[in-house]
């Protein structure tokens, strides 16, 4: 499966109301990279989205720490972070729940064990970036954890770092 398609926006399916001049450019940009490195970062940014997407409201903040993300991991430079970003914002937002489950597997499955809990680590970070990290989050936050393989204590751990960030501890 070739990565755009993977993606939804595949050449097949050019003929929908998502082909624009912008989807063309992203999906112009993502074939610059090997397709092993593409799909890696297509579904790591999708499962940011993912999160940033769980209180149905994706904020200038969350956009800015996957960008931020996407660029360190990836070595990408900021347009090219930004454009990956925008594809895995569109397709949470249109595909939401009906791919959630699928892509955060299909990270599981070609990730190792570093990788997921890097995934995981920033999963948090991207939750957290507006400053408060909701009870749709932390709740979507030990779904994602589940999915990718982790105990509710390994990822409990991790929620322990952002104690101070978590709504029910605002209050």
């Amino acid at each position: 499966m070739g990565l755009m398609r993977f993606l939804g926006i595949g050449k097949e399916e050019s003929t929908g109301s998502g082909d624009t001049e912008t989807v063309r450019r992203i999906a112009g940009q993502l074939d610059r990279l090997p397709a092993d490195k593409a799909k890696y970062l297509a579904t790591f940014a999708y499962v940011l989205a993912r999160i940033a997407h769980a209180d149905l409201e994706i904020d200038d903040s969350e956009v800015t720490e996957m960008e931020r993300i996407v660029k360190t991991l990836a070595h990408l430079s900021e347009a090219e972070s930004a454009l990956v970003v925008q594809i895995a914002k569109s397709q949470a937002q249109h595909l939401g729940g009906t791919e959630n489950y699928v892509v955060t597997r299909e990270f599981r499955q070609s990730a190792s064990k570093g990788q997921r809990a890097e995934l995981l680590e920033c999963v948090y970070a991207v939750a957290a970036a507006d400053g408060t990290i909701t009870g749709d989050e932390q709740a979507e936050i030990l779904q994602i954890a589940e999915e990718l393989g982790f105990t509710r204590p390994e990822a409990n751990a991790l929620r322990s770092a952002y104690k101070d960030k978590l709504s029910e501890f605002q209050k």
